[in-house]
This record gives C-alpha cells, sequence and structure tokens, in this order.
C-alpha cells in the first residue's frame, strides 16, 4: 500500500469516526468518486502533503432548505472555500438544462453565504496537472495564515509566502536573494518567525540551516 493510500485511508476512516450526522457518514462510508479520489491522488497530496482542514462530501443546507454535498470542502482556521472536481460528461455541451441550472444556483447560493468556489475540470487533471499543481499551491497559500498572523511587517509577510510557494526547505542566502535584503537583516526575519512558531529549522547545522513552514502553518 503506497503512502498517500495509508494517508487517505486514516483520513476517511478518522472522518467517518468524527461524524455525528448520519446522512454524511453514510456518503463517505460509500467511498469518494473516482474524480475527486484522482485530484487527491495526483494534485492535491503532491502538493500538499497532508489532508489538513479538508473534508469530502460536506454538508451545507442552502437557502431552500436543501441539503447538497461538495466534493471537499477546505476550512482553514474559519475559512470556506468549496472545490468541486466536474466532470467531462456531467458538464459537456449537452448537459441536461435543469442539471445546468442546479449548478448554477447551489454555486451562487454558495458564494451568499460566503464560500470561495474553486473549480477544476477532470480533464485538467489528467492533461494539465502541473498547472492544477500551481492553482492549489495558491489556493493553500491564500488560506494560510490565520487573521491575527496577518499583522507581520512586509518582510516577514513575503518570507511567508516565499516559504509557502517553493515547497521545499530553504536557506537564508536564497530567502535574501528573494528580498533583496543583507544576509543579516535576513536571518533576523527568519529567527524571528520561527520565534513566533510560523517557521521551523529543518537542518540544524548553521552553516548550512534550511527552514521551512511550521506544522500549524501547512
Amino acid at each position: 500500500m503506497s503512502g498517500f493510500d495509508m494517508m487517505v485511508d486514516h483520513w476517511l476512516a478518522d472522518q467517518i469516526a468524527a461524524e455525528k450526522n448520519p446522512r454524511r457518514r453514510e456518503m463517505l462510508r460509500k467511498g469518494l468518486g473516482h474524480g475527486t479520489m484522482e485530484f487527491l491522488r495526483t494534485i492535491w497530496y503532491p502538493v500538499i502533503g497532508n489532508f489538513h482542514h479538508l473534508y469530502p462530501e460536506w454538508e451545507v443546507r442552502d437557502f431552500g432548505g436543501r441539503y447538497r454535498y461538495l466534493d471537499l470542502a477546505y476550512m482553514p482556521k474559519n475559512a470556506k472555500c468549496c472545490i468541486e472536481i466536474q466532470g467531462y460528461r456531467s458538464h459537456a455541451r449537452d448537459i441536461e438544462a435543469w442539471r445546468f441550472k442546479d449548478l448554477c444556483m447551489k454555486q451562487a447560493l454558495l458564494g451568499l453565504d460566503g464560500w470561495k468556489i474553486f473549480p477544476i475540470a477532470y480533464l485538467s487533471i489528467v492533461e494539465e496537472p502541473e498547472v492544477c499543481k500551481q492553482l492549489v499551491l495558491a489556493l493553500h497559500g491564500k488560506f494560510a495564515v490565520e487573521p491575527e498572523k496577518q499583522k507581520l511587517r512586509m518582510a516577514e509577510s513575503e518570507t511567508m509566502r516565499y516559504a509557502r510557494s517553493v515547497m521545499r526547505p530553504f536557506t537564508s542566502s536564497e530567502l535574501a536573494s528573494h528580498l533583496q535584503r543583507s544576509e543579516r537583516q535576513t536571518r533576523r526575519i527568519l529567527e524571528e518567525l520561527v520565534a513566533k512558531n510560523m517557521l521551523a529549522v529543518e537542518n540544524g547545522q548553521r552553516r548550512y540551516r534550511t527552514y521551512r513552514l511550521a506544522d500549524d502553518e501547512t
């Protein structure tokens, strides 16, 4: 069993165990759709590396009293983002009129309720995975900072943005080049962010020290 398979099995088991709503619990037990699984397998997991704050088959109730289920709800720190995997057959030009209207109504009602809509076409997952990965990385970065942590100095905010964009541990020299600041100034910024538990030291050797996002920031 691959690392992804083990992670997704544990993730779904935890979701089912924690779910008190019998409707959503039954939907989770039936398993996720092929498009959702391919998105998680080929796009989300390789880029993000975990399923934190991600809820499959999330139930919402619209203004008309109807229960609707989102392919994936991404809800870090009180944010609300709906990730919908758009299949080709159900969204081709010959889609039934009622289904098209219902889809538009669903997205409109979600928008009015404060949800960000993030649609991904299944064909894009298959044919343009690298583009999809960049979109997911941007989405993750958009919601990654808690409101109280947004009151960072400009250089600190740009450092956090950089840390989310590179997807790997980085050195103070790389950051200094990006920020166009001296090594001394850059090391001070990094030390402050480590002290705030927003960054962590990956390699402790002082000469070759590297930094990454802290676990709470991923």
